[in-house]
C-alpha cells in the first residue's frame, strides 16, 4: 500500500515538473493576443407594454413614445405600440348569439391591432396619440435598430370625478418573468386591479402571490392565470382572497412565458393611481422624489428570503441626511410585510428615502415602495414610489409640459453630475441641456427647462456624468376640480446598451 501512495506521488512530482517544463520552454510564436473587455454597444431590439388606461368613461389618456438621439442600429428601424387584443369572456362564449357578437368584435379588433397606434419615426423627437373613455386600449409594441436603445413611453390619464379620481401616470414596461409589488390592498376602502399583459404571440401563465403583516395570504384563484398571445387581463385584487388586508405585497411570477405586470389602486378617499414593480430584492434601496408638500408618506417593505431584515431609515434630505423621528430603523419579518407611517417627513422640503442595513455585513435582500399622500380632507389625491435602480449611463421619461413637471435627483453615496436633456417638442421646438450637481446624501428636486419654442409634449433624458450613482424621478401635477392631482414616475438605468463579449477565430481547437 505504502508503495502505491509513493508511485503516484512521484508520478505527480514527474507529471507537474513536465508541465512547469513545458509551460516555462514554451516554443517561439506570436503572442496570443490579450483578452478585450466585452464592448458595449446598442442594443437592436427591446419591447414594452403598456395596460389598459382606465375603466371610467370620463379617462382622457394621452400615450407618448420617445426614443433619445443618439447612436443605434444601421438598416431599417421601427418603434411601434399597437392595441392588444380583447380577451373573450367565457360566459359570452356559452351563449351562441353572444359568442356570435365576441368574435365579431374580436375580427374587429385584430383587424385595428394591426395599425399602430403610436409609432416613433425618428430619434429625439417623441410622438403623441390621445383616447378617450373606458375604451381606450393596452398596448403591446417592439422596436428595432436604431429607434430601440432607450425607447421609452408613457401613458398619463386624468380622471375628473368618480372612485378612480386623480391623475394616473406610468412608464409602459418591459416585459419580465418576476415583479414584487409592495403596497398593494384588498382592504374594503381600496379597489386594485393586477393587469398583465403579454406582448407575445403565445400564452403566458403566471401565478400572484399574497403576503400581509402574518405571511402568507390564502388565495386559491391566483395560480395558472392564462394571459393569451398578445392580450392584457385585469384581476380585481379582492377575488384572489377571502381576506381584506389593509397592507399586502403581491408577488406576480411567470411559469411560462413573460408579461408586463402593473397595479391600478383606487382609494375612496385619496384619489388614485398606478404601482409598478419595487427594484429587484437587495440589501440597499432608495426612493426618491417625496414632494415637499407631502402630507403623508407610509413606507411598505417586505423581505422575501429566509432571514429577517432590519434596516435604517433615512431621508436625504435638500441639505443632508437623517433619520426620521420615531423611524429611525424598522424590522422586517421573513416572509411579513411590514410598514411604518412616516406621517410628512419632508416637512416642507423635497427628500428620497434610502434603507440600508443596520448591520452592513448582513445586508437581507428587501423590496419596498413609499405611499403617498398630498393634500387633505376631500382635497386628498395619492401617488406611489417603487425602489428604483440608478439612472446609470442613460434614462428617460416621456410627456412633460410646459408646466407641472419636477425631476428629483438624489446621490446616496457621492457627489454626482448629471446631464439633462429636454428633447424637441412633439409639436415643434428646440432640445435644451442643462447640468446639475447633486451633493452626496441629498436631494436636488428641479424644473426642467422647457424646450424653446415648445409646442405639444417633451421627454427628458437623465444621463450620470460624474461621480456616484444617483436615482431619479420624475412628478406630474395637474389641478382638477380643486384638487392638485399628481403622479410619480422612477428613471432606472433604460439598459439602451448590453455587453458583448469580444471574439477572435481560433483554429487550433481543432487540432488533435
Amino acid at each position: 500500500m505504502k508503495s502505491t501512495h509513493l508511485s503516484l506521488i512521484a508520478g505527480a512530482v514527474a507529471l507537474a515538473a513536465i508541465t512547469g517544463f513545458a509551460t516555462v520552454t514554451a516554443p517561439d510564436g506570436p503572442a496570443a493576443p490579450e483578452a478585450k473587455a466585452a464592448a458595449l454597444l446598442p442594443v437592436e431590439r427591446s419591447s414594452l407594454v403598456c395596460p389598459a388606461p382606465s375603466g371610467s368613461d370620463l379617462a382622457k389618456t394621452r400615450y407618448t413614445a420617445f426614443t433619445p438621439a443618439g447612436e443605434g442600429g444601421d438598416g431599417e428601424a421601427a418603434a411601434e405600440l399597437r392595441p392588444a387584443l380583447p380577451v373573450p369572456d367565457d360566459e359570452d362564449m356559452t351563449d351562441p348569439k353572444k359568442a356570435k357578437k365576441a368574435e365579431e368584435a374580436a375580427a374587429k379588433a385584430r383587424q385595428k391591432a394591426e395599425k399602430p397606434l403610436l409609432a416613433v419615426k425618428e430619434p429625439g423627437t417623441p410622438v403623441v396619440a390621445e383616447a378617450d373613455g373606458s375604451a381606450a386600449p393596452a398596448l403591446v409594441g417592439t422596436a428595432t435598430g436604431r429607434l430601440a436603445p432607450g425607447w421609452s413611453a408613457q401613458q398619463t390619464t386624468e380622471v375628473s370625478a368618480g372612485g378612480a379620481r386623480g391623475l394616473l401616470g406610468v412608464s409602459c414596461t418591459a416585459p419580465d418573468t418576476d415583479f414584487w409589488f409592495p403596497g398593494t390592498s384588498t382592504a374594503k376602502s381600496r379597489q386594485e386591479y393586477v393587469h398583465l399583459t403579454n406582448p407575445d404571440d403565445t400564452a403566458a401563465v403566471a401565478d400572484i402571490e399574497l403576503f400581509g403583516p402574518e405571511g402568507v395570504v390564502k388565495s386559491e384563484v391566483g395560480d395558472g392565470i392564462t394571459v393569451p398571445g398578445r392580450s392584457s387581463v385585469a384581476l380585481l385584487m379582492s377575488t384572489l382572497t377571502d381576506e381584506a388586508v389593509d397592507r399586502l405585497t403581491a408577488h406576480v411570477t411567470t411559469r411560462s412565458g413573460r408579461v408586463g405586470a402593473v397595479v391600478m389602486s383606487a382609494d375612496d378617499t385619496a384619489g388614485s393611481d398606478w404601482i409598478t414593480a419595487s427594484q429587484d430584492p437587495s440589501g440597499t434601496l432608495v426612493m426618491p422624489g417625496i414632494p415637499a408638500d407631502a402630507t403623508a408618506v407610509q413606507l411598505i417593505a417586505f423581505a422575501p428570503g429566509e432571514d429577517d431584515a432590519d434596516v435604517k431609515v433615512q431621508l436625504l434630505g435638500k441639505n443632508t441626511a437623517f433619520s426620521p423621528a420615531g423611524n429611525a430603523t424598522l424590522h422586517i419579518k421573513s416572509g411579513m410585510t411590514a410598514a411604518a407611517d412616516l406621517k410628512d417627513v419632508t416637512r416642507g422640503e423635497p427628500g428620497s428615502l434610502r434603507l440600508v442595513p443596520v448591520e452592513k455585513d448582513r445586508a437581507t435582500p428587501i423590496v419596498a415602495a413609499l405611499r403617498v399622500v398630498r393634500g387633505s380632507g376631500d382635497k386628498q389625491e395619492v401617488a406611489y414610489i417603487p425602489a428604483t435602480g440608478p439612472v446609470g449611463a442613460r434614462a428617460s421619461v416621456t410627456d412633460n409640459q410646459t408646466k407641472g413637471s419636477t425631476l428629483s435627483l438624489t446621490a446616496p453615496g457621492a457627489e454626482a453630475e448629471v446631464k439633462v436633456t429636454a428633447s424637441a417638442g412633439s409639436g415643434g421646438g428646440e432640445p435644451s441641456v442643462e447640468t446639475y450637481t447633486v451633493k452626496a446624501g441629498t436631494t436636488l428636486a428641479v424644473t426642467p427647462k422647457a424646450p424653446q419654442g415648445l409646442k405639444g409634449t417633451y421627454a427628458l433624458t437623465v444621463e450620470t456624468t460624474s461621480g456616484g450613482p444617483v436615482h431619479a424621478s420624475r412628478s406630474l401635477v395637474r389641478t382638477g376640480g380643486g384638487v392638485q392631482m399628481f403622479t410619480v414616475q422612477t428613471l432606472p438605468d433604460d439598459r439602451g446598451t448590453v455587453a458583448v463579449p469580444s471574439a477572435r477565430q481560433d483554429l487550433s481547437v481543432l487540432d488533435d
